[in-house]
This record gives structure tokens, sequence and C-alpha cells, in this order.
């Protein structure tokens, strides 16, 4: 007996999932509203989960106006529930911009991931382009996977030597600015935690760091440089092994993502040390939690939202193209968010009461 095909999951049942009303998910699709960002976490994560795609957005040949997203996992240190929220805002842009575009958008997970299960993806005769996420992708994976005859963007990581198009953050631009703000408040014993995972942009932010150090005439101290693993656990557990038993440390350190620097400071208190009072501490990629925390985090702001609307553009370019187009790589510029975990390295005195 033949089976009847599945139904088209329904806005409802997305709206259900995520604990809202259909009104609510409605608005979140369409970037309007004023939606806090947990409503709109919650929704965007149900609509990954379903690999929802709008009603209206489903065109008579899907074949003609189908959009993927990989969200690529490999080894899970990076790409998890901790940064779900960043994931979520790549999709956001993506989706607004795909939309407005005339493209129907889905959302494919791929976790622990091997290379033809990402091939088999982009093999689909109904799809026309892709933007995949290079997060924990190497730089083979990344040339294996742009040998399939698929058009499409990298986003979350950059190659500066591979033919391909990126859109990533501007690591050397972001990094410069968190450095320069510790040497402004007068810290000349600057250090960096960073980690050896496979990630494209811990390894630029690494060599960014070095560069920063140098064009602001800072000495680079090697016992200033530590590497942890990128989970939140994994960060605190190998920081306070490192900075147990020493007997000095620098005066502020900048984290290579917000991750690891929650995990550094409560390592930082566990072995005696005050931050801000002792050690000052900036982060990267500014997630909501950075703000909430006890201090609240100095931290980059990443533009993911743009990063996915980039990244939509570009693909569209290469779709639209009568012949192929040269290959294009985008830098985005990110801000640091100062908060209460860095201060002047001397504050000045109170004035006396006269």
């Amino acid at each position: 007996m033949q089976k009847d095909p599945p139904k088209a999951i329904t806005l409802r049942q997305v709206a259900a999932r995520a604990g809202v009303s259909a009104a609510t998910a409605s608005l979140v699709l369409n970037g309007k509203g004023e939606i806090s960002e947990a409503t709109r976490l919650r929704v965007l994560e149900s609509i990954e989960h379903f690999n929802y795609m709008p009603r209206r957005a489903r065109p008579r040949d899907e074949s003609a106006t189908t959009i993927r997203f990989l969200k690529i996992a490999r080894h899970g240190h990076t790409v998890n529930r901790d940064h779900n929220h960043f994931i979520a805002d790549y999709i956001d842009g993506m989706s607004h911009e795909a939309t407005r575009r005339g493209y129907s958008l889905q959302v494919v997970s791929l976790d622990a991931a091997e290379i033809p299960d990402i091939a088999a993806s982009l093999r689909d005769g109904g799809l026309r382009g892709a933007v995949i996420l290079g997060t924990e992708l190497s730089q083979a994976e990344v040339r294996q996977i742009a040998a399939l005859p698929r058009p499409m963007v990298f986003i979350d990581t950059y190659h500066p030597f591979l033919n391909l198009n990126f859109v990533d953050m501007d690591n050397d631009q972001a990094v410069h600015s968190a450095v320069e703000h510790l040497a402004g408040c007068g810290f000349t014993r600057i250090g960096m935690v960073g980690s050896d995972a496979q990630v494209t942009n811990f390894a630029l932010r690494r060599r960014a760091f070095s560069q920063a150090m140098q064009s602001l005439g800072l000495h680079e101290d090697p016992d200033a440089i530590l590497s942890v693993d990128s989970t939140l656990e994994g960060a605190h557990r190998d920081s306070l092994q490192q900075l147990s038993g020493r007997s000095q440390i620098a005066q502020a350190y900048f984290c290579a993502n917000d991750i690891i620097a929650h995990g550094f400071i409560r390592a930082l208190r566990e072995t005696g040390h005050d931050v801000p009072g002792d050690v000052s501490v900036v982060g990267f990629d500014n997630l909501p939690m950075s703000a909430m925390t006890q201090p609240a985090l100095t931290s980059i702001n990443v533009p993911k939202r743009r990063i996915g609307t980039m990244a939509i553009r570009l693909l569209d370019d290469l779709l639209q193209a009568r012949k192929p187009q040269p290959a294009s790589k985008v830098l985005i510029t990110g801000e640091l968010i100062v908060r209460d975990s860095t201060r002047p390295a001397h504050p000045p005195e109170a004035n006396p009461r006269g």
C-alpha cells in the first residue's frame, strides 16, 4: 500500500515548538515588530529544526529558486549550543535577503559531517546554489567542497589564497581595536588566550594579535600567550591548569571568543585574581550572555546579520551572471563594545573633599 506523502510543516507547528503565537513567528520570519532576542532565537531554532520554508516563498518551480544554507559541524568545538544564537543571526540575515530576492532558503544541519555527506547535500538536483558555514572546515576541506559544480559562498571563514567566495568578519581590524583599547587603558603587558581548535578564525585572530602588538609598539611575551579548549568547560579547565602556580600573569588579556573569555575569567577568579581589579579581559563575538555576566564582558560585536545578508547578495550575483565571475572576498568590520571587564590600569584617585 502506497504511503501518503508527508504533510508540509506549517507556521503554527513552528510557533508551537517555539512557544509563541503564529503571529509572533510570522513577525520574526519577516524581520518586523519589536521581538526580544530570546524569542527571536527560539523561533529561528524552530525554523531550523523543521527546515521550514514559508508557503508564500514556495514557487511552482522550486528548483529555479531554492538555495541552501549548510550549517556544518565537523568537531563541534565552536558550532554548538553555545553559539546557536550566533548561527541564528546568520540565518536571520540570509532569510530576509533571500525572500526579498525571490529565493526559497533551506537550512540543513550536518553534525559530525564528513565530506561525502556535505557533497551529497550539494548534489541535490533541485538546488541552485548554497551558502556554506565554514567555521570548522579546514582549508583542504573548503577546497574539496568548492570543487563541486555548484555556485557557493563560504561564511565565517576566510582563506586569502583560495580563489573562492568568502564573507567573514575583519579579524585584523577587530583584534587591533581590542588591543588598542587595552593599550589605551595604560596596559603594557597584554596577553592572549587562544585555542588550537581547528578553526580558521582563531588562527587569523592569533596572527592579528601579533600584528597589533607590533604596530602599537608593544612587546609580545610568549609566557602571556595561552592556548585552551574552545568549549566553556574546556576553556575553564585548561585556563585553571595554566594559571595555577604562576607567580605573574599579564595585566590584560584578549580572548579569541567570548566562550573562551568566560571560562578564562572563571579560572582567574579561582586562582585569586579579580576582574577587572587585577586583570582586564576582552572577548570576541559579543554573545548575549556577555552583557549579563558579572562583570559584563568587553567584546567585539560581529555584524552577523549583515554577513548573512551579504552572502545571499553575493550568491545572487553568481546565479544571475551570464558568464563566470571572479571570486569575491568580503570582510565585514566589527565594533568594540566596552563594558565592565576592562578598566584603566591606574584609575584616577577620587578628588579630596574641600
